[in-house]
Order: C-alpha cells, then structure tokens, then sequence
C-alpha cells in the first residue's frame, strides 16, 4: 500500500506538528497484476481506436476520390464517344475525297497519254503512227518510220518524258508495199511509270 503525505514531512518521531493536519490517501498497489493488466488494456483500446478512426477517415477519403473518378470517367467516356464519331465522319469524308480525285485523274489520264505521245512523235522526224492501244499498265503502239534511226530517236523521246519506264520494240520490219522509198513498221510495247 502507498501512502501520500499531502501536509509535507513531519519532524522528528514523536512531535507533532503545528499545522493542520491532512489526510493520508491510500491508492492501492499499483504494482499489481490485475491493474497493469488494466492499464495496458486501455492503452491498447485507445490505440486500436485511433488506428479505426484514421482507417475510417481514409475510407471516407477514397470513396470521395471514386465518386469523381466515376463522373469524370463518365464525361471522358461521352467525349470519346463523340471523337469516335467525328473520326468516323473524317474518315468518310476522306474516302469520299479520294474517290473523286481518283476520278479526276483516270478523267484526264487518257488525255495526258494522248498529249505525250503525240508531243513525242511530232517532235520525232520521219516518224508517224498508225494506232495506239491503252491498254491498262501498258501501251502498244503501231507506226511507220522511214528509217531504223528514227524508230531509235522515238523510243528514247518516250523514255525522256518520264511517263513510260520500260519500253521494247516488238518488231520492226522494211514494209515493202512502198516502192519510191524506204518504210519500216514497227510495233511497240510502252510500260507506264507509277505515278
């Protein structure tokens, strides 16, 4: 058992003092088992609760954060919703571009054949042709030339225009139907270049 002296010291054994005197508070044992088992108890009654209340506290924190995740997740879904969209009308509208410059170019195509070799051949003497057949990736070209040169001179005229990139004689022959002067006919093959 303790005891508390709450008035002070008293002086000497068998004199008392001339103060008031006080009580004496008796707390109990404190080094007993059951109070220690108390004590630590509480300790960790109030330790677990503070842990529960932070935990709780960052709970409530997270379902906060989740709940404008979610509406932010639903706004950025219904902007994507209409980039998809607006692609997908990008993407027809392209389509739809190239079909007609697809168009304007097969339009003119046949012209811009048809003005390169006729370029080709008046600027090529002694040269004239008889037919021209498109026929897709090639050309064939049939004509009558007064001489094996001039042929020599057309075929490297095409080759200079850049629209043909292969270009083979089939045949070429002296036609003998005309008897005042020399005519060779000669057929060509004109593979276009990719443009």
């Amino acid at each position: 058992m303790i005891r508390i002296n709450l008035l002070g010291s008293q002086k000497g054994k068998g004199k008392r003092s001339s103060g008031p005197s006080a009580g004496v508070m008796e707390v109990g044992d404190v080094g007993s088992p059951k109070m220690k088992v108390l004590i630590i108890l509480v300790i960790v009654g109030l330790g677990n609760f503070g842990y529960w209340y932070q935990i709780n506290k960052q709970k409530q924190t997270i379902a906060s954060n989740m709940a404008v995740a979610e509406q932010k997740n639903r706004e950025l879904s219904d902007v994507k919703a209409r980039y998809l969209e607006r692609q997908r009308e990008a993407d027809n509208y392209k389509r739809r571009v190239d079909v007609i410059d697809q168009l304007r170019k097969a339009q003119s195509g046949p012209v811009d054949l048809l003005a390169t070799v006729a370029g080709t051949v008046n600027n090529t003497e002694a040269v004239w042709l008889n037919s021209m057949k498109d026929q897709g990736a090639n050309v064939a070209i049939e004509g009558m030339a007064l001489s094996t040169d001039a042929v020599a001179s057309l075929i490297t005229n095409l080759q200079k225009t850049g629209y043909f990139k292969n270009i083979e004689i089939k045949e070429t022959y002296q036609d003998d139907t005309f008897k005042e002067m020399q005519a060779f006919s000669f057929t060509l093959t004109c593979e276009r270049a990719k443009s």
